[in-house]
């Protein structure tokens, strides 16, 4: 992952994302810095983007141009869950059998707990977002062509490291900055080597979001990332951060 990728400049996008994980909570904060960038020039719409767990979500939804409030309607099951197929259910009653080969999503394979990067072109996003997002502990590992798959936020809250070649790359990480104790370090720190990684894979620049301390406030524990009430806040806050951020890629 060291080396920068043989691909010609005039084919290299001039923008991309990266979206990390965090639960309802991070899907809320996700798309509400991706809505309140649209109207400062920033859309990530039709780019390529890598989404892991809460922001395979955000990505198919920006790719789909599926409304946050959609994704605020959706079924929240009851954790934990073992039935197989559940989230891939809840994810293709809001995205259908759709794909988009814009769409990357990062999950975990078994037994060994390979981070493996799922390909939106060639299976349906639902699918995808069911196998990045599958929680160990609270719902079933997914299968795809015969592989089951894990959360990918287990191996890392974001995999930039694994990001799409571009010249400017947006991060959204709502489990890092602000965020509770010494869990949000080991997420902001990973995220950090993971970027300086790809500015060396890429030679692009990087803009990062996370969670600043009001955000931040409302979710102080792991339980509260699956409180639908506390990710419409995170929404509207992330919103709010995007529109008056400094829009600096470095």
């Amino acid at each position: 992952m060291s080396e920068t990728e043989d691909v010609p400049t005039s084919r290299v996008p001039s923008l991309a994302g990266v979206f990390g994980g965090g639960g309802l909570f991070g899907i809320g904060f996700a798309m509400g810095v991706l809505e309140g960038l649209k109207p400062r020039g920033i859309d990530l719409s039709e780019v390529p983007l890598l989404g892991t767990s809460a922001g395979s979500w955000a990505a198919a939804a920006t790719a789909l141009e599926v409304p946050f409030q959609v994704l605020a309607d959706m079924r929240v099951p009851s954790f934990p869950n073992p039935k197989p197929g559940l989230l891939a259910g809840i994810a293709r009653e809001i995205f259908g059998d759709q794909t988009d080969p814009l769409i990357h999503v990062m999950a975990c394979s078994l037994p060994r707990l390979k981070r493996t990067i799922l390909d939106g072109g060639k299976y349906p996003l639902s699918e995808l977002v069911a196998a990045s997002s599958a929680v160990p502990a609270l719902l079933s590992p997914h299968v795809i062509d015969g592989t089951r798959y894990i959360d990918g936020g287990v191996r890392s809250g974001t995999s930039v490291d694994y990001g799409p070649v571009a010249k400017n790359l947006v991060v959204i990480a709502p489990l890092a900055g602000a965020m509770w104790g010494p869990f949000a370090r080991f997420v902001d720190n990973g995220m950090h080597k993971e970027i300086a990684l790809w500015k060396e894979r890429t030679g692009g620049k990087v803009l990062i979001f996370t969670p600043h301390n009001i955000a931040a406030s409302i979710a102080r524990n792991p339980v509260h990332l699956f409180d639908k009430a506390r990710a419409i806040e995170a929404y509207h806050l992330g919103r709010e951060e995007a529109k008056t951020f400094d829009l600096t890629f470095s």
